[in-house]
């Protein structure tokens, strides 16, 4: 992890999930996902993620309704949603917009700073190297506590920010190929 002052580090706020969530899904890329694991921190720069937006996109968990699984993202911004997939994996999301509006950010690669960079990327492989399972489904982010976000002064510009389609979604027809998913350039 990059060495950095206590004082240039910032838990990200409610406020700023409950922004539109294309523009979090954008501002998230060069922020800090941090896990206290009970033994230290574990960080990992965000380098890409994808977004899901509302209940019309056929790529979103909640496009079907509101059920049990998909409750928490119909919450407050800032909730982390984790989710089981092919009974093995589990993927991370961040809950984004107003409350009532099913909205979430998958988070799908970040890079961990040690003494060299290495890149962990996939969802399942991210949830695996900060140990986040279903455990931490409907945890508060914005309390700095367990898992959280940090904004380290790192600024990253429009031009260094490239879009794709989003993977996996191919039965969500023309919603899978909106360009939701935004990575760093390398």
């Amino acid at each position: 992890m990059n060495k950095v002052s206590p004082s240039r580090r910032k838990v990200l706020s409610r406020g700023y999930f409950r922004r539109p969530t294309l523009r979090v899904a954008r501002g998230l890329l060069g922020k800090y996902l941090v896990r206290d694991n009970g033994s230290g921190l574990v960080a990992g720069r965000i380098v890409e993620v994808e977004a899901y937006v509302g209940p019309e996109d056929r790529a979103c968990h909640a496009s079907r309704g509101r059920t049990k699984r998909t409750d928490v993202m119909f919450g407050p911004a800032g909730v982390a949603y984790v989710y089981l997939i092919y009974g093995m994996y589990h993927c991370f999301n961040i809950v984004t917009d107003r409350s009532g509006y099913p909205a979430a950010i998958l988070i799908r690669a970040v890079q961990h700073h040690s003494t060299q960079t290495t890149l962990i990327d996939g969802p399942g492989r991210v949830c695996r190297f900060l140990e986040i399972d279903r455990r931490l489904n409907r945890l508060d982010l914005t309390l700095g506590r367990v898992l959280w976000v940090e904004d380290r002064g790192e600024r990253v510009s429009k031009s260094a920010v490239a879009t794709y389609p989003r993977i996996g979604v191919d039965y969500a027809g023309a919603w899978a190929a909106k360009p939701w998913r935004f990575r760093l350039k390398s």
